[in-house]
């Protein structure tokens, strides 16, 4: 069941996407408790201090060895504050892939929100099965808005 609240820390983490350099694709991610208090927030880019220059973001040989994903920099930024994550929900605005499914699953996410009707590229198909089989695996909830 979709409500105001799954909309608007979805429109959220839209907004937040916006913050990322990455030219082809903006993921954002906001972790929220039980209580609907945020606890974190994250974006698809470079870690702290390492330089996102155009030559880097444009290739993607250069750019996927060193960008963060959103749900990692969620719990990153989580872990670097000693905020707990657990029993929280991820609301995402693309499909975890596989990576960060496994990141979401250790920090004890409870619940992924993501949208439905995203348009994956074919090359992420296999890899978001994967992390849907993990999720289900681990008892982690998945809800498409």
């Amino acid at each position: 069941m979709t409500n105001k609240w799954d909309h608007r820390f979805i429109e959220l983490a839209n907004h937040i996407a916006q913050w990322s350099k990455d030219p082809s694709t903006k993921v954002g991610c906001v972790i929220v408790g039980e209580d609907r208090e945020i606890r974190s927030t994250g974006f698809n880019g470079f870690p702290r201090g390492i330089d996102d220059d155009e030559e880097r973001l444009n290739n993607r040989d250069l750019k996927y060895p060193l960008i963060c994903h959103a749900e990692e920099n969620a719990i990153m930024h989580a872990a670097r504050i000693g905020v707990s994550l657990k029993g929280s929900t991820a609301y995402v605005t693309w499909p975890p892939c596989s990576r960060c499914a496994r990141s979401l699953i250790q920090a004890g996410i409870s619940e992924v929100i993501y949208y439905d009707n995203i348009e994956i590229p074919e090359r992420w198909l296999d890899d978001f099965n994967t992390s849907t089989a993990m999720f289900e695996e681990a008892g982690v909830a998945i809800r498409k808005i």
